[in-house]
């Protein structure tokens, strides 16, 4: 199987002193998975959790959404002309009497700009595939001053970031903030897929009294895996795209982008966030729908403009 990291000399340049060193960088190595045998995707990831990725990658294209609905998952032996198996390969084999998909056609649930269709048919496509939709009754009810805690416990749990900075982190958390599953790759979409996968393996699905928290942006992919997933929160630490926010909208997914400290932004499903008097007030809805929480931190940013998109790559780079 490969390694999560690997050592590779560099040259490292400081205030003008050159030395050269060996740097821990991350490791990607393309995964394709199979689905009864034949050929669904490619992905490029970070080795580990394979299994976990295929089968939440499954989850999000509607395929699947039970454990029980998995007979094996499994590396595929021989998946070189010299018979060397890669650990690159996996094969998702679903019980008998579950529908396979016919793999000619277009896939379930379009989750890229290159798919060619339009926002709309891509919201229709995640309505209607979703197996668990958002059902937390009664819904969640969030402070914000617990939400502002959650990118700090993601961090602590991102062990390979510690060594590489070149790793994004999701991780998932009771409604008191507990910190249930934590998951680092490459691609932020493979670590989402690894916590839902774990979740469909040990029979948690779906996830309807949970907050999904991703160190990077709010992609309208990333949305889509926690509907189909049934998450009612998706927390962010930099901002949500136009069609996220439009998923969320539709879906009734709370939202929350550009969670820094005590400060965030809600895009979509406030109903879910603990607002006092002030915040819910006219000043937090004056020309859009988004809602601006600020804690204690009073000369923190809003989240929006120059200032508070400074440290977006906090949890991309590394000194």
């Amino acid at each position: 199987m490969g390694r999560v990291t690997e050592r590779h000399r560099t040259i490292r340049i400081r205030d003008g002193a050159v030395s050269a060193r060996a740097d821990t960088l991350v490791a990607e190595e393309p995964l394709e998975i199979r689905l009864n045998g034949r050929p669904l995707a490619i992905t490029m990831r970070t080795p580990g959790d394979d299994f976990a990725l295929a089968a939440g990658f499954l989850v999000s294209e509607g395929i699947i959404g039970d454990g029980a609905e998995v007979r094996s998952i499994v590396y595929c032996a021989g998946a070189t002309a010299d018979g060397v198996n890669t650990y690159n390969v996996v094969d998702v084999q679903l019980a008998p009497g579950v529908p396979v998909p016919d793999l000619t056609l277009e896939r379930h649930v379009y989750t890229t700009s290159s798919c060619g269709l339009c926002g709309k048919a891509s919201l229709d496509a995640v309505r209607t595939t979703t197996r668990h939709p958002i059902a937390d009754a009664p819904p969640l009810r969030v402070e914000p001053a617990l939400l502002s805690v959650l990118p700090d416990r993601l961090r602590a749990a991102q062990r390979v970031f510690d060594r590489t900075g070149g790793l994004h982190g999701a991780a998932l958390f009771s409604e008191t903030g507990e910190l249930i599953d934590a998951r680092e790759d490459v691609g932020r979409h493979n670590a989402v897929d690894k916590l839902v996968g774990r979740a469909l393996t040990d029979h948690r699905l779906p996830l309807s009294r949970t907050i999904l928290l991703v160190s990077g942006r709010a992609s309208f992919e990333l949305a889509q895996k926690a509907v189909m997933a049934g998450i009612p929160m998706l927390a962010a630490v930099s901002a949500p795209s136009s069609l996220a926010v439009d998923l969320a909208t539709e879906t009734g997914l709370t939202l929350v982008g550009f969670l820094r400290g005590a400060s965030m932004n809600v895009y979509a499903g406030e109903h879910r966030i603990v607002l006092d008097s002030a915040d819910a007030g006219a000043d937090a809805h004056t020309d859009t729908d988004t809602c601006t929480c600020a804690g204690a931190r009073s000369g923190a940013g809003t989240g929006t403009g120059a200032d508070a998109r400074a440290d977006t790559g906090a949890h991309e780079d590394r000194a």
